[in-house]
């Protein structure tokens, strides 16, 4: 079982490869091997540092799961985005933002873990009910979180992910699903 553990500034980097490794593993046949053999973890670090998302007094709360020392995943959880943007809080609402899971521990709980301490923390915070958004072909998610008692809620949005050389950006389908926090 992995600890979990709440994220310090010195994270970024590793939080980052996991992030970065979750993409290209998890959405492979999803999003065009050009986006996801282009990212980088060290400037996903960056943004990370630049985001401030290890300071106590950010909106949004990150949490890292560690397997024998070694990051093994993370969630980040908060008030509701409106529109996903992170400028337009709804604190109405509870929203997981992001969970990933280095690929080496797909399966091994770390996910579960990781999923049952953002709703611990959405609960501690005050929220009876939160949300969530997932790619509607990322099948391996959709299900976990079927699993995890979530369900869509019929709201839908559309990621547009760059590509290179001046395209325009395609928009990847995304679902958003909602879930009750019990006491």
């Amino acid at each position: 079982m992995p600890t979990i553990r709440h994220e310090e500034p010195e994270d970024a980097e590793a939080i980052a490869r996991v992030h970065v490794s979750g993409w290209q593993a998890g959405y492979a046949r999803i999003m065009p091997d050009e986006v996801l053999n282009r990212l980088n973890p060290v400037a996903w670090a960056q943004r990370r540092r630049a985001l401030g998302t290890a300071d106590p007094e950010h909106p949004f709360t990150t949490l890292l799961a560690e397997v024998d020392g070694v990051l093994a995943g993370f969630t980040t959880f908060g008030p509701y985005r409106n529109n996903q943007d992170r400028g337009d809080l709804d604190q109405a609402y509870g929203e997981v933002v992001a969970i990933y899971v280095a690929p080496a521990h797909w399966g091994d709980g770390t996910a579960q873990a990781l999923f049952a301490a953002a709703r611990a923390g959405l609960r501690e915070r005050g929220w009876t009910e939160y949300r969530l958004w997932v790619l509607a072909d990322n099948d391996r998610a959709r299900r976990f979180y079927q699993r995890a008692g979530l369900s869509p809620d019929g709201e839908r949005s559309t990621y547009p992910l760059p590509l290179s050389g001046g395209r325009p950006p395609i928009g990847l389908v995304e679902l958003r699903y909602t879930g009750w926090l019990d006491g």
